[in-house]
């Protein structure tokens, strides 16, 4: 049986404890909470479509003493969990496993040697794997306090979002205001914190998704302009909103889009490449990067994580501070039953849903 202890994954940098986390009411006590002692979990058993996850029982697993234990009460639901599920990521875990690497609820026990977090605390952490359960043990060092100003779903929904958004743009793109910034697929999850972070970064926000829901969730995200990608020709749109071919183009999506937005770059453009949600990883000509001057980056945040975990902590603490001050504003996510989890991935994976998921356990 596979374990929903978080201990020990590497494809996720740990998070760090805030100093001063703001436990519930209530929960004033430094023990163990009162536990069934049994969890319910989703459950990978072979490399196969999202439709034969099931959802399993199983004895809790022990806290060790550098560790928490976490009631979960909503866990962010990513375009990479269904990769892992179906064994088309570069990373695949061995056999069975528990998909889903962002969590947020209480801390239900503590172990012995932890300080810092107690039980009936608000925290949030990346856990790589193990996340789609209604409890997860993780090491203190991975737990961070949930400021008020974030629900649940959104605390379990942001991190990869925001933290991939702001490393891309302002450490690999190096964006300064005024820029012109066009987001594909920016009624998504992805998409929607990139036009958040573009706006408060004072970027010029072209945001560009197939339908009037997502169009409109972008601009009230703080997009100066949108493109109806299902009507409109998305290079010569985004050349006409940026006075000539934009800045920066933020792809998410891949496939035929990416070649579109490579397109539209003016002078000295930048096609900043975050991933492939489209399925199809695009081949992109390269004449279209010599001519104008152009450049492709590449940004892969969680191998960077790993290897700067200091620099991703300032990074996370940035990101928090801007949520508290107001400066940015993580969409509240549509959310789904663990039981649900097919369909919740499916939805995703098929871009029916506007903004971020979540599994409620």
């Amino acid at each position: 049986m596979p374990t929903v202890c978080a201990l020990g994954v590497a494809a996720v940098a740990r998070l760090p404890v805030s100093p001063t986390p703001a436990p519930l009411t209530g929960h004033p006590l430094r023990q163990a909470a009162l536990r069934s002692g049994i969890v319910r979990a989703v459950v990978c058993h072979a490399f196969a479509p999202v439709d034969q996850l099931v959802v399993e029982e199983r004895p809790s697993p022990p806290c060790p003493p550098d560790a928490v234990r976490v009631a979960v009460r909503a866990c962010g639901v990513n375009f990479v969990d269904g990769l892992f599920v179906q064994g088309r990521y570069q990373i695949k875990p061995p056999l069975p496993f528990t998909p889903g690497g962002e969590i947020a609820g209480v801390v239900t026990e503590i172990g012995s040697d932890v300080a810092g977090v107690g039980v009936g605390h608000r925290v949030l952490a990346s856990v790589g794997l193990g996340g789609f359960a209604d409890e997860v043990v993780v090491r203190a060092a991975q737990a961070v306090a949930i400021p008020d100003a974030l629900s649940d779903g959104q605390a379990a929904t942001f991190v990869q979002s925001y933290l991939t958004g702001l490393f891309a743009l302002r450490e690999r793109a190096h964006a300064r205001a005024g820029q012109s910034l066009l987001v594909l697929g920016a009624g998504g999850g992805v998409g929607l914190a990139a036009v958040d972070l573009g706006r408060m970064l004072g970027l010029q926000v072209i945001a560009a998704a197939s339908s009037e829901a997502k169009r409109r969730a972008a601009l009230d995200q703080g997009a100066q302009a949108v493109i109806d990608t299902s009507t409109e020709d998305l290079k010569d749109r985004a050349r006409e909103l940026s006075g000539g071919g934009v800045d920066l183009a933020y792809d998410p999506v891949g496939g035929e889009a990416a070649e579109q937005a490579l397109r539209a770059l003016g002078e000295d453009g930048q096609l900043v490449v975050i991933g492939f949600a489209s399925g199809t990883i695009p081949r992109l000509p390269a004449n279209q990067v010599l001519l104008r001057n152009r450049r492709v980056t590449g940004v892969d945040w969680g191998a960077w994580a790993m290897r700067h975990p200091g620099e991703n902590r300032a990074l996370l603490a940035e990101v928090l501070a801007a949520i508290e001050a107001g400066r940015l504003s993580p969409v509240e996510p549509q959310t789904y039953p663990l039981d649900h989890v097919a369909r919740a991935l499916t939805d995703l994976a098929e871009r029916r849903v506007v903004g971020k998921v979540a599994l409620v356990p």
